[in-house]
Order: C-alpha cells, then structure tokens, then sequence
C-alpha cells in the first residue's frame, strides 16, 4: 500500500470573510423623551465626530423614525460606542448587522 503525502490543511474561512464578519455589528440609539434633539445632534458630533448635517439627520431618523444606525464596525468599537452614549444619557444599543453573513 503508497501512502500519500501529508499537505497543509486551510482553515475553511477565509481571512477576509472572517474580518468582514468582524465588521458586522451596529450600534442603534433610539428616541427618548428626555433629551432635546439639539443635544442629541451636539453628541453625535462631539462622539462620532459627524459635521453639523450628518449629525442632525441622524438625530431627526431617531426622532421620528424612534431609532438610527449611528455607527456599524467591529463588535468591540460598537460595545464602547453603545457604552459612550449610555454616558450621555442616551439610549443605545448593539445589534447585529443583517448584511452579516
């Protein structure tokens, strides 16, 4: 009986498939009926660092649509995102990425 040589088993995932799933999380701030909708666009810019127009759409889909993606990327940058606008006084939350595969 020939035995066959051994060869390097590839993991079945690829890296980049991998990393894109890394990517997939989102974190969500939704309405409130505590903080005014000026504060709430003054945090998106202070945090995320969105101009002035970026901020207030954002702030203006939380208002009337009750919630808004804010920020989409790596589980852990969302978790401190999440956890960032819990110390301003906002409702956030971290959600998977329906994109996500």
């Amino acid at each position: 009986m020939q035995s066959q040589p051994l060869t390097a088993m590839r993991p079945a995932a690829d890296t980049d498939a991998a990393s894109s799933a890394r990517r997939q999380w989102q974190t969500v701030v939704w309405d409130d009926p505590i903080n005014t909708t000026t504060y709430v666009t003054s945090v998106f810019q202070r945090h995320f660092g969105y101009g002035f127009e970026r901020a207030r759409a954002l702030m203006l889909e939380v208002h009337f649509k009750g919630k808004a993606v804010v920020a989409s990327g790596e589980r852990e940058h969302m978790e401190a995102h999440v956890f960032a606008m819990h110390s301003y006084g906002l409702r956030a939350t971290l959600v998977r990425s329906e994109t996500a595969g």
